[in-house]
């Protein structure tokens, strides 16, 4: 069941591997065990996308993939799985990012309005940086091991229930006259 979901969304691993942006890793795209879709492969890569969404870089998913390849897990998944982070949902992922930090850290809240100027973000690495770097780190090692540890529960769950289903009407079978 969780592996018909998962590989409804995910592209084809051609198209992937013709992707410009990730022409940089070059023949290792051509591992066989980067586009299985398995327990280990997807909880994986459930992790490490989720671990690098929280990190407050342009480049996400080039850091997710380039884990992903030497730790041999499912590559569409890990890098699909960073745009849980997009326009919409930073502003508020970031900002609990820094109240984690605040708490983290014991630093007052400071209150700050956002401008998109070199000034202001030099400004705001001084003050808020910590907090926010702290926190986004903490989040994003605590989403990624709660992402993996749920995937990897959901699957072994579902495999499970498929199972009982399966043994259910092989007992149905045998008793119908």
């Amino acid at each position: 069941m969780a592996k018909k979901i998962i590989k409804r969304f995910l592209p084809d691993h051609q198209t992937i591997k013709k992707h410009r942006y990730l022409s940089v890793f070059g023949k290792l795209l051509h591992d066989p065990n980067l586009w299985h879709l398995n327990r280990k492969s997807a909880a994986g890569a459930f992790g490490i996308g989720l671990f690098f969404a929280f990190w407050p870089v342009p480049f996400q998913m080039w850091l997710s993939a380039a884990l992903a390849i030497p730790l041999r897990v499912n590559l569409p998944l890990s890098v699909a799985t960073v745009w849980i982070t997009n326009p919409f949902t930073m502003p508020p992922i970031f900002y609990g990012a820094y109240k984690v930090g605040v708490l983290l850290l014991g630093t007052p809240h400071r209150e700050f309005s956002f401008e998109l100027s070199w000034t202001w973000l030099m400004e705001s690495v001084g003050t808020i940086g910590p907090a926010f770097l702290l926190g986004c780190l903490v989040c994003g090692m605590a989403f990624g091991l709660a992402g993996y540890l749920s995937l990897n529960w959901l699957w072994r769950f579902s495999v499970r229930k498929a199972w009982q289903a399966r043994l259910l009407k092989r007992q149905r079978k045998l008793s119908a006259p």
